[in-house]
């Protein structure tokens, strides 16, 4: 049996440069919490529940770019004895709390709204509307700073969604302010607090699912595991492959154990180094360990799936006992 370990830092993707990272969260941090101040204010001033709904997301945005921004830097912290792989999984709870913070806030929005329809209240549409296109470029220029950065890392998709997001809804919430303003409609200022809603439910669904495959361990949604498990299976010598285990280290990194039946022995490094830096390449993995076995005992097989299989066995005995019984 030989093992080969790769501990490549290299990525298969451009990242953002971490000092251009940090710069884009300060800066939309700074941006936000003075936007919130101000939209709140008015919001109170107008009586506007779509304004003070804003408002509300947008503090919760405030607090998911922190949220973010802190993993951030806490995922570049070195390997401990404690943690020797970092704590690189941070910017996965942090995705995953970024997408549970924006469904709560959605609940709180969703319950104002409609209370408000049950006691409609008079709103100054023009202040409305004034502060809100003010939303519509501060959120438009913050989600801007996150664009480079959320396709490879849904730590910063997080963070580039809610602001794409508040930037649309401020939009809305300008349309509603103006035909407020002219109709007297004042019920289509809740309304469009509960379209808002919807609207950021829909698109945090994808956050939350990803976030929670990620905090589970599951195969990362950019990796085909059955070609990884066929790239494998092609190589020189290899006649079987089993034990294969993928999953993410961290929003931008991801890590592979895999068992490889090698009758002829181990093939040398270069051939294993050749593994590594196809499945880092081709496949975005970036931190492998293969076994490499002869299949000459019968320890080539899952422990996970031994503990599954004596399980269902042990289940299936206990059913023939029953039936017996009867």
């Amino acid at each position: 049996m030989s093992l080969h370990h790769n501990h490549d830092h290299g990525h298969g993707h451009h990242h953002p440069a971490p000092a251009d990272a940090g710069r884009a969260f300060v800066l939309a941090i700074g941006l936000n919490i003075a936007f919130v101040a101000i939209e709140f204010f008015y919001g109170f001033i107008a009586n506007s529940t779509a304004l003070m709904a804003d408002a509300g997301h947008n503090l919760s945005d405030v607090l998911g770019l922190a949220l973010a921004w802190g993993a951030a830097l806490l995922a570049k912290a070195a390997p401990t004895r404690r943690f020797t792989y970092g704590l690189r999984g941070t910017s996965i709870l942090a995705a995953l709390g970024n997408a549970l913070l924006l469904m709560v806030a959605c609940g709180a929005i969703a319950w104002e709204a409609i209370h408000r329809f049950a006691h409609p209240e008079p709103v100054a549409g023009t202040t409305v509307s004034i502060v809100a296109a003010v939303g519509v470029l501060i959120n438009g220029f913050s989600a801007w700073l996150f664009m480079a950065g959320s396709k490879d890392d849904i730590n910063v998709r997080g963070a580039y969604l809610h602001m794409a997001a508040d930037a649309a809804l401020s939009l809305g919430v300008v349309v509603a302010g103006l035909v407020v303003m002219y109709t007297g409609w004042t019920w289509l200022d809740p309304a469009v607090s509960l379209v808002i809603v919807v609207i950021i439910v829909a698109g945090t669904w994808s956050l939350l699912k990803e976030s929670l495959q990620l905090a589970l361990a599951g195969v990362p949604a950019s990796v085909d595991a059955t070609r990884v498990t066929a790239y494998l299976s092609s190589q020189a010598g290899v006649t079987e492959v089993h034990d294969v285990h993928i999953w993410a280290m961290s929003t931008t990194e991801t890590a592979l154990t895999a068992h490889l039946v090698m009758p002829g022995g181990y093939p040398g490094d270069e051939a294993i180094d050749h593994i590594v830096e196809h499945l880092r390449e081709d496949f975005a993995i970036h931190h492998c360990t293969l076994q490499v076995e002869q299949g000459t005992t019968k320890h080539s097989s899952c422990a996970l799936h031994e503990t599954h299989e004596d399980h269902d066995h042990d289940h299936d005995h206990g059913h023939a006992h029953a039936g017996h019984a009867h």
